[in-house]
């Protein structure tokens, strides 16, 4: 499995789930609903111009004005826009783009939906798609605890194989599966890891924030 069928497999998978739960249903990202998050996904690819309202500050309002606009459409249009991918000059039509960017994006907005609900568990993703996510955790991760104030080793509950995300002493470790990895570093607490070490390292990881 390469990493731009993972991203094809979590784009159709949280489509239908949002169809399932509709456009009010609560997310893991802070205010939003399933209606924001969907009009954030559109915007990302088809409004180049808007999605650099995340990082530059004065586009922010531009940023805002944009979603907003396309969170008015039709529930039904907007997760088609969300299911048929990015349009034809979009920067993500780019030869390996949707394969560097999307499988994280997608696999962890799908889980910011199924874990907003009180009675969510942990999939069992197939093996192939866990490498692929370990894969790209292993590069991305010295990025994501770049605020860490305690050094990170990780390790997969699944197989035992581990990487260094962060050079540091003291040092933590984190357990699981690579999604639920992938997840905990990306900011998301409602994800199963075990953080292991000296308790004071535990609780200066557990303060930290962390996310993009």
């Amino acid at each position: 499995m390469k990493a731009l069928d993972v991203a094809r497999a979590e784009r159709q998978e949280l489509c239908d789930l949002l169809l399932e739960v509709g456009p009010d249903a609560p997310t893991l990202c802070a205010g939003w609903t399933t209606r924001d998050l969907a009009a954030h996904l559109v915007v990302r690819e088809a409004r180049p111009d808007a999605t650099l309202g995340i990082v530059v500050t004065p586009l922010a309002g531009h940023a805002a004005a944009v979603q907003d606009r396309v969170a008015a459409r039709a529930w039904p249009e907007l997760v088609r826009d969300v299911r048929t991918g990015p349009p034809l000059l979009s920067p993500f039509r780019l030869p390996g783009v949707q394969g560097l960017a999307d499988p994280f994006e997608f696999a962890i907005h799908h889980e910011d939906v199924r874990r907003a609900r009180a009675d969510w568990s942990p999939r069992a993703l197939p093996a192939e798609e866990q490498a692929v996510l370990w894969q790209r955790l292993a590069r991305a991760s010295r990025m994501l605890s770049r605020r860490s104030p305690v050094g990170i080793a990780l390790r997969r509950s699944d197989t035992g194989e581990m990487a260094i995300a962060r050079s540091g002493s003291p040092t933590v470790t984190l357990v699981g599966e690579p999604l639920e990895l992938v997840l905990r570093l990306y900011g998301r607490r409602a994800s199963v890891v075990d953080v292991e070490g000296p308790q004071e390292a535990v609780d200066r990881f557990e303060s930290a924030h962390f996310g993009v």
